[in-house]
């Protein structure tokens, strides 16, 4: 469900992302609310006082320009903000609010995460704004609020409260929520391990440029079984990935070999929570599938399946727990549990912007020795023979470094010992 399609209704575009934010823990039974602004200049809007979990299209109300409410629900207590910051900016046309525990974490400190982290996240979000606390659904809070946004902001923290984002569609309202809430979450881990790095606007810039220059589209006249059948399980476990919060709607991408020249991507800048197998991109050589999005990684993941013959699949990801070593530089040791090591191995850290800068001898590196790598303040890479292969790994990492930022509460990690992994070489006939 693409949400800048004209053909979505408004109640249908609601629900669906009333359902992530649920799904997701952003929200509670009662709390949260959505909104869009339609072309007719009706108001339509997430009722108060209903079940967040199970609501339907039936559930929303419209709002027409005269004031009159269509509904069997009366509409969220918070529809006075709403209002008023559809009056104030005519570039806004959706509205999310929520509470989810990370965003709320900085509410109550009276802090604004830095979107500076990792690239993306300050090209989405734009600059967070910050709302003085006010009763909530009163009509200051409406013009606290409003007063945020009127500063130039689409994201704002509320003070005591949570976070309100705005767009041009409820897609781009919900990735901007999204995106914040994971610098939070991102923030919080790496704090428990040591303290956060901020990029530049010069790294983030120098991250930003097109390294797909001499891609040349072309047309495709048939395509084989085989593509067909993974482009079925690439959407199968980007859509597992979403689900599991190992990729974001905007971030995270998947590359499989077709054969030795030719490999399917995943597409740029389409909403990770929806993609179809139609929208998977085949590259051949240097040139793509015309009338696709490329994916911007396209030239790093050619890269590496040049240098590594034997990989089938390779994973960029953004897991919020390893992500916290990587935005702490704090080293990450595999050596967790048997299952950790015999599946991840060493995990090399590459330095930020190292293969934007070395591509060759950092392809040379991702390898199924080295399966799982770190790229400071950017991603997570997770290599394999196959995509459940990459795949698993992904999870294993995640899962180990949930588990070791857990165990510093207890007194801190003690990793498996030399001798025992010595052992799990030998037992398991690890590459040395």
């Amino acid at each position: 469900m693409s949400y800048s399609n004209e053909f979505i209704h408004p109640k249908d575009q609601i629900v669906d992302i009333m359902r992530r934010i649920y799904g997701y823990g952003m929200t509670t039974t009662s709390g949260g609310n959505l909104s869009i602004l339609d072309s007719e200049g009706n108001i339509w809007i997430s009722p108060g006082g209903v079940d967040k979990g199970s609501l339907t299209r039936d559930d929303i109300i419209r709002i027409k320009p005269d004031g009159t409410i269509e509904g069997r629900h009366k509409p969220s207590s918070e529809y006075p903000f709403h209002r008023a910051l559809y009056r104030m900016r005519p570039d806004v046309k959706a509205i999310l609010h929520a509470h989810p525990p990370a965003l709320v974490s900085f509410s109550v400190a009276g802090k604004i995460p830095d979107t500076s982290i990792y690239p993306a996240a300050k090209n989405v979000c734009g600059t967070v704004g910050y709302a003085p606390y006010e009763i909530p659904g009163s009509e200051a809070l409406g013009e606290s609020v409003a007063a945020a946004f009127a500063a130039g902001h689409s994201t704002i923290l509320l003070e005591n409260h949570g976070a309100c984002t705005a767009g041009a569609t409820l897609l781009q309202a919900f990735q901007r929520f999204e995106t914040l809430d994971f610098c939070a979450r991102l923030i919080n881990n790496a704090i428990r391990l040591g303290k956060p790095y901020s990029l530049s606007e010069t790294d983030i810039e120098f991250h930003g440029l097109d390294r797909n220059a001499e891609f040349r589209p072309f047309d495709i006249s048939s395509r084989s079984s085989k593509e067909i059948e993974l482009r079925t399980q690439m959407v199968q476990l980007i859509h597992r990935a979403y689900r599991q919060r190992l990729f974001n709607s905007t971030e995270g991408s998947f590359a499989v070999r077709l054969d030795e020249d030719s490999f399917l991507v995943s597409p740029y800048g389409i909403d990770r929570g929806n993609l179809m197998a139609d929208d998977m991109v085949l590259v051949r050589g240097m040139r793509y599938e015309s009338g696709k999005n490329l994916s911007k990684a396209a030239w790093f993941f050619k890269a590496i399946f040049d240098a590594q013959p034997d990989l089938k699949s390779v994973i960029i990801a953004h897991p919020p727990y390893l992500m916290g070593y990587a935005v702490s530089h704090e080293k990450f040791d595999p050596r967790v549990i048997p299952e950790s090591y015999i599946m991840l191995r060493e995990v090399p850290v590459f330095p930020y912007g190292e293969h934007l800068r070395n591509v060759k001898e950092v392809a040379k590196i991702i390898s199924t020795r080295y399966p799982v790598c770190m790229l400071e303040n950017d991603a997570v890479i997770s290599v394999g023979r196959s995509l459940i292969e990459s795949f698993d790994r992904l999870e294993v990492a995640e899962y180990s470094a949930k588990a070791t930022i857990s165990a510093a509460a207890l007194g801190g990690m003690k990793p498996i010992s030399k001798e025992q992994v010595a052992d799990l070489v030998k037992a398991f006939n690890l590459i040395p």
